[in-house]
């Protein structure tokens, strides 16, 4: 094939894949208009011009092609493919292709960065020894067939900070909602709605929760689900304590407010102890680079007089 012809395949290729990236990422302007409407209350109307016709086609044809590749890489181990699902589930994504979409963008990334490294550095390659040839495209497959697994921790860590932070905020308000005379089922499903423009993680997390109560999930399930989906200790132990309510029958509005406050003096000691951490994590950027700075600053116009003075032919 020809080299100039390679090359404009392969730039193809990976500007078709961060274009669809982008798009799922920022979304249509519909979509964004249609929230507009919604949030002033109107009925949403649904336009879909050619353009977005073209890149939903362009868009499903290319997760056809991620879902022949993932096939290929599927582990034969139920294990492997179960504990891959509920990574991607606690980062965001409940597809059920979910798993198999997101093997083979690690084989296509894999291919990519193989295919990249041999057109772009074939300058570099002549330079290399023929032993090193192998190893270098070794190396470039596995950057690109590792780099989705990095991504996902990201994903998955950066998921949590935003169900955490969003968190406190759904407690209180289910507990104005449950002392207010909202039963909990009600109360979750009402926070939901609530907290969707803030906090759109959590809202989206507490509404999978009502909607599994309206399928017939008891209440435990449902609960228990929720736990599992996001994998935060402050979140199990609020189901802890409404699972026991649940249980024996005792208030949920006042257990509700007891942890509610427990929750708010956690933060705030956790807040005391950032505090109390930040003098011994200043303290080697100060000696390494303000404190050297601020000595040459203070006492340098004084060392360079006394040099003068000292020796006279500094003065020159």
């Amino acid at each position: 094939m020809d080299h100039a012809l390679l090359i404009s395949l392969m730039v193809f290729a990976v500007t078709l894949f961060f274009m669809l990236w982008a798009y799922s990422l920022m979304g249509s302007r519909q979509r964004v208009r249609a929230w507009g409407e919604r949030i002033r209350g109107k009925s949403p109307t649904v336009e879909v011009t050619q353009t977005e016709k073209g890149i939903a086609y362009l868009n499903t044809v290319f997760l056809k092609i991620l879902e022949r590749l993932g096939q290929a890489t599927k582990p034969k181990d139920q294990t492997e493919t179960s504990r891959l699902r509920r990574a991607l589930i606690t980062a965001g994504y409940r597809g059920a292709q979910a798993p198999i979409i997101f093997l083979g963008t690690k084989l296509f990334l894999a291919l990519c960065m193989v295919g990249l490294f041999f057109v772009f550095g074939a300058e570099y390659l002549r330079t290399l020894p023929a032993n090193w040839i192998p190893l270098t495209g070794l190396a470039c497959a596995l950057a690109g067939f590792y780099a989705p697994q990095f991504w996902l921790s990201w994903a998955i860590t950066h998921r949590k900070e935003k169900l955490i932070k969003g968190f406190p905020d759904a407690l209180d308000l289910m507990v104005v909602c449950v002392e207010a005379g909202l039963g909990l089922d009600q109360a979750i499903a009402r926070v939901g709605e609530e907290i969707k423009l803030g906090h759109p993680e959590l809202a989206e997390e507490f509404q999978l929760v009502s909607l599994e109560l309206r399928a017939g999930f008891t209440r435990e399930q449902a609960l228990r689900n929720l736990g599992e989906r996001t994998e935060l200790e402050d979140i199990r132990s609020l189901i802890a304590l409404l699972i026991q309510t649940d249980r024996f029958g005792t208030s949920i509005a006042q257990a509700l407010r007891v942890h509610s406050d427990s929750m708010r003096l956690n933060r705030r000691l956790k807040a005391e102890e950032l505090a109390a951490k930040l003098p011994v994590k200043l303290m080697f950027p100060l000696i390494l680079f303000i404190f050297p700075s601020l000595l040459i600053v203070i006492m340098g116009p004084g060392i360079i007089k006394l040099m003068r003075d000292i020796f006279p032919m500094f003065s020159q």
